[in-house]
Parts: structure tokens; sequence; C-alpha cells
């Protein structure tokens, strides 16, 4: 019976283990994978049988066959793990060790000769790799030239910012083909047979072992990190510890991770000392000079009440479960989201169920474990939103809902809040919820009906909400819209692919005339710098399309076109990437502050890296991890006003 349940649990971790490592897709949570992987660590040391393909012997995943194959130089070992905190200080036995981050994305190898950066290979299995050096050059942070000009291996962990992953996620219609993760988007971003793929996703390369600099000796790791710090490499946060600081150091790692941008799934413990680490060996598996540190996820029971079925609008229902109020990580929770129709189905959940609820790495809430499993949900056949029919499809072998009716008001409400939206056609007032209300009563059927509202200006002043005072700010809101940049206009429209700063390329390419914008053709479009072939087909194709077009004319004859602002080369920001964080002070918003740096040719980036010019901050002794990369990264942090004062004045 035990046997038996090994191989079981070796065949689902597995496939797990294939599906997030060479797929970049996940068939289980993180919490789900931990418990069935203890549960075979535990089997394995009651019976002693331990078979050869057992993930607990195995080190990461297979090479994928689209790209050349590299053996590594010295075997690359995973770590043990624990997430008792105690454990975690008893390993230090009585010495120094660095804590840092554990981060999620794709671990590299890099090699450097003679000053530049001649190879990168991913961990793979720990001995075969995939050679991704013309990738690697992509990455925002990593230097290509370095000044010590001996042969240098390093480690590191490519990794995209949540920030990041929510712009190129923001840019996919279809909700099923959205990235689960920034895990996810990196490695498949990292692994691309096209380079060009993996500059668009702004991958950055953190810095977490010197695997060895030609000539040169560290005594201790701390020394390592600072020498690939000088040499301009992001290292990974990391701090000294003993055994009586350990607790106090997680403490405090556990209290940044809401605001950290870097996807983390934990810790990682490494003796200070180099020659002690390496004088302990290692095991078939682990080095002995590192231990990673998981959360202890804290969870909590509670009871399932219902679950509603959340309309989106490419058509997919997504299902969220909503519970008792329980409290998590020192937050109160009461939702979480169920992912699909299949995850519902393998919890087997049911209305009035007892389960345990978690906090995905301490952000997300997330089902654990369903204690009662009643099955009783049934999946609607019915559109929550517009009463159409519903079915259930599989993409990406997982099965979900989706409403078939192409005019369901869910679809258009989010297209049109994309439409009234700041970095669009900018409506004050038109949030979704009065959206939703406008489309429910008739008053919204297409773009162009935002602009005829006062039809209905009777109905709308007596609605519960509104007045004549909201209906007034309403219309003056909608009336200073007309008067918009073709940029913007292009954006709201919603052309698949195409963000605000697509938009700009095209339109300043094109002089923004509106005719040679509309009826540009896909080689026209894909020639322009920063477009490329697919942006470029998609782009035409929407405009040829009659009924888009249709629309385009019609808005036109509300929209008073103004010529964007002319770019000032001369500016010292020309060229310079800002990253902007805090609250502001001079500016009415942070779109406002971007819109200025744009106009002086800067480029305005959500993460610090090394690439970065300057950091906005009016709080410039604030403790964010923004403010602490800038200074590791000496990029200059300054105020708005300073800002404003120096460089648009």
């Amino acid at each position: 019976m035990e046997k038996a349940r090994i191989r079981e649990l070796i065949d689902l971790l597995n496939k797990a283990n294939e599906s997030y490592y060479a797929k970049d897709e996940e068939i289980m949570s993180n919490f789900q994978y931990d418990a069935l992987y203890d549960e075979l660590v535990s089997l394995e040391e009651k019976t002693g049988i331990v078979f050869a393909d057992s993930p607990t012997r195995k080190v990461g995943y297979e090479a994928v066959d689209s790209l050349p194959k590299v053996t590594h130089d010295k075997p690359m070992l995973s770590l043990g793990k624990t997430k008792s905190v105690e454990e975690l200080a008893s390993f230090l036995v009585g010495k120094e060790g660095l804590l840092s981050w554990k981060l999620d994305g794709l671990t590299v190898v890099l090699t450097y000769e003679n000053g530049s950066l001649s190879k990168a290979v991913t961990r793979g299995n720990g001995e075969v790799g995939e050679l991704i050096t013309g990738n690697a050059k992509t990455f925002v942070n990593l230097p290509l030239k370095i000044s010590f000009t001996g042969k240098l291996v390093l480690r590191g962990e490519a990794v995209i910012s949540y920030p990041d992953f929510e712009a190129v996620n923001a840019k996919i219609e279809d909700d099923n083909e959205k990235y689960k993760n920034p895990r996810n988007l990196c490695s498949g971003s990292v692994r691309q047979l096209n380079s060009g793929v993996t500059a668009q996703r702004r991958v950055r390369l953190i810095a977490f072992t010197l695997v060895s600099a030609e000539n040169k000796e560290f005594r201790l790791r701390s020394e390592e990190f600072e020498f690939l710090k000088s040499l301009g490499f992001e290292v990974v946060e990391y701090h000294r510890v003993t055994p009586e600081t350990v607790a106090e150091t997680v403490k405090m790692f556990a209290g940044k991770i809401g605001d950290y941008e870097i996807p983390s799934d934990g810790l990682v413990l490494s003796f200070d000392d180099i020659e002690y680490g390496k004088s302990l060996g290692m095991t078939a598996k682990f080095p002995r000079d590192s231990i990673a540190f998981k959360w202890q996820d804290e969870t909590a029971e509670t009871t399932l009440r219902r679950i509603e079925w959340s309309p989106s609008r490419t058509g997919l229902i997504n299902p969220v479960a909503v519970f008792d109020t329980v409290e998590l990580e020192g937050t109160s929770v009461s939702r979480a989201s169920v992912h699909n129709v299949s995850v519902l189905k393998d919890l087997k959940l049911g209305i009035g169920d007892r389960i345990l609820v978690y906090k995905a790495n301490m952000i997300i809430p997330q089902i654990a474990e369903n204690l009662t499993k009643s099955g009783n949900i049934t999946i609607p056949d019915k559109c929550p939103c517009c009463n159409g029919d519903t079915q259930v499809r599989t993409v990406k072998e997982a099965e979900s809902l989706y409403c078939t009716n192409p005019a369901c008001p869910a679809k258009q409400i989010k297209k049109f809040a994309h439409f009234v939206s700041r970095d669009a056609l900018n409506v004050e007032g038109l949030s979704e919820a009065t959206l939703e209300k406008f489309v429910d009563c008739g008053f919204i059927k297409e773009y162009a009906d935002i602009f005829r509202l006062d039809r209905f200006k009777d109905d709308i002043v007596s609605m519960e909400g509104f007045g004549e005072k909201s209906y007034q700010n309403l219309t003056d809101s909608i009336e200073k819209a007309k008067d918009t940049t073709l940029a913007k206009f292009v954006y709201s429209l919603g052309v698949p692919g195409v963000g605000l700063a697509n938009a700009k390329l095209i339109t300043k390419a094109l002089n923004n005339d509106p005719e040679a914008v509309f009826t540009a053709d896909s080689e026209t479009l894909s020639s322009i710098p920063g477009i490329g072939d697919v942006i470029g087909e998609a782009f035409a194709a929407f405009f040829k399309d009659p009924e888009n077009r249709n629309t385009v004319d019609t808005l036109m004859e509300f929209l008073r076109m103004r010529k964007e602002d002319a770019t000032d080369v001369d500016s010292e920001l020309n060229g310079k990437t800002i990253v902007i964080t805090g609250s502001l002070n001079l500016f009415e918003n942070r779109n406002a502050l971007k819109d200025a740096i744009e106009r002086k040719g800067g480029k305005v980036s959500g993460s610090v890296s090394g690439n970065t010019f300057l950091l906005i901050n009016n709080d410039i002794t604030s403790a964010s991890s923004k403010n602490k990369t800038a200074k590791e990264l000496n990029v200059p942090i300054i105020t708005e006003e300073e800002f404003v004062d120096k460089y648009l004045k």
C-alpha cells in the first residue's frame, strides 16, 4: 500500500514539475505541491524505498528540444528546505550567515571572459541547461561589459517584476491566455527562440552566487556580493545574521513582502564563511552550506457560503469563492479565486463546506483544502450577466466556463471601461459600476453613445446616486474628453496587442495623420521600430474590418484631435529611464508626470535597475524596496520639486 502511494506521489509530482519548469504552466498550487512532497519524503524515510525517478533525487527539469544544450562545468544542486524558524536558526550551529530572498524566476549561469558576456545557460536539470546567451543580452539591468577581465562565472535569477508582469498581461485579450504569475512569464520569456520577444518582457537578472573569478579568492560570501556589486550587477538583498538574530531578520523580510516588486517564494540562508561551508560537503541532491526557508503558510478554517460567477470582457466566467471572513497575515479575507471549473471540481466544493484558506506566498488568498468535499456546486448554464447560454471549454488542459452571447453586456462593459480609462479618453465619473447601470438601462450600446448621454438626462438625474451636480460633472468630463490625441484614441479602441506606448510609436511615425494611421498596411506598420510583424498585422487587420472602421468614423465626428507635444531632443532626459514612486504633490497623478517626462524624451519604468537615470520619490528617506534598490545601484533619488526645478523648467 505504501509502495503504491510512493509511486502515485512520484507520478503526480513529476507531472507537476514538467508542467511548471518545461511548459511554464501550473497544475497544482505550491501549497499542494509542498504537502505532497513532504508526504513523499516521509514515506521514503519510513519504508527506505527511493525510486530513481523520485523528485526527492532529481533537480530541475529536462532542457527543451528547441534550444541548444550545454553541460554545466559544476552541477547545480537544489537546496534542502524548512518552514521552521527554529530549524533555520539551528542550521548555523553558532556561526554567522547571510539571509537573502529566495527569488521565484529562472536560474541562469553567466560566464564573462575578457570583460564581456560570453555565455548564458539556464539551470535545466542541474547538469544540462539551455544556451540563451542572445536572450540574456536583452536583460534590462545586466552589464554586457565589466571591468574585470579574467574569467568570471556567476549564478543569478532571471525575474520579471510584478508591475512589468501586469503590463504584459494587460495587453492580452483572452483571460485564459494571460500568464498565471511572473515566474511562468519569465521562464517563457528567457527561453525564447526570438530574443526580440525576451527584450519586450523587461527581464532582470539578480545575482545570488559567485561561482568563480579567475585569480581572485574571497573568504566571505558577503565579500563576493560586494565584488559583484562593484562590477555593476544587481545583487539579491541580503542581511548578515547569527542564530540569535535569524527570527528577527525573517520577520523583517516578511514585513517587506507586500511591497517587494520581485516574486519571491521564501528565503535562503548560507554560511558567510565560504571555506567552512565547503567543508560540510553535500548530499546527493543538496549542498550543506545553504538551506531554503519557505514561508509557513498561515491557514484558517472557514465555511464556504457561495460561489460567485464573474463574467469578463472575453466571455470567460471566473468562479470566486465567498466564505466567512478570517484573518490571514494580518488582513481580513473573505474571497478567493477558484481559477476555473477544473479547480472547482478537483476541490469538490459545495455550499456549507469547511475549507482551509491561506495566502500564497503571504499575498494571494487561495483555498488550500476542502475538508468536507460535498461537491454540490452546480455549474451555471446561463450567464449571470445576460442570461445567455454558457459553455464549458477545455483550454490548456483546464475546463473553464464561457458566456456564448457576443452581445453580453459584461463583454461590452470592460471595453467601455477601457475606452474611458485614464490613459485612453479619460472620462472621469464613468466607473465600471456606472457603465454597468447605463448599459443595463440601454443608454450605452456603442462607444459613440457615451457622447450622446444628454439624450437621457432626465433618467440619469433621477438615478440613485446621481443628481443635477453629478450629471453636470459627467457631461463636463465627456466634453473635456473630446479633446484628445490620436495615440490615446487609438489606444482607447482596444486594438489587440497595442498599448499606449505602441500607439504613440505608430501615430508619431505616421505624422499624426488619422487617415494614414487608419489605412496603414501591415508592411508599413511592421517597419516602424518597436512594432514588428505581429502587432503590425493585428493593427492593420483591426482597421480593415468594416465594422471597426465604421466605429472609428462615427467617433471622429465627436473628437477634436490635438497634436502630441513635440519631444525635446535637447533635454537631459532624452533617452533616459525614470522611475516614479510614492505620492505626488505638484502633479495631479503619475500619468501627468509621466507625460511631462515623455515630452522631454524620457521613459518611465515601474522598477529600478542599473539602467535607471533617477528615482523620483518625495520621501527620500523611505525604507521602500525601490529606495533601497536605488541606493544599492547608486541611482539618484530626488523629490518631485527638485525634478521639476532641474529638468522641467
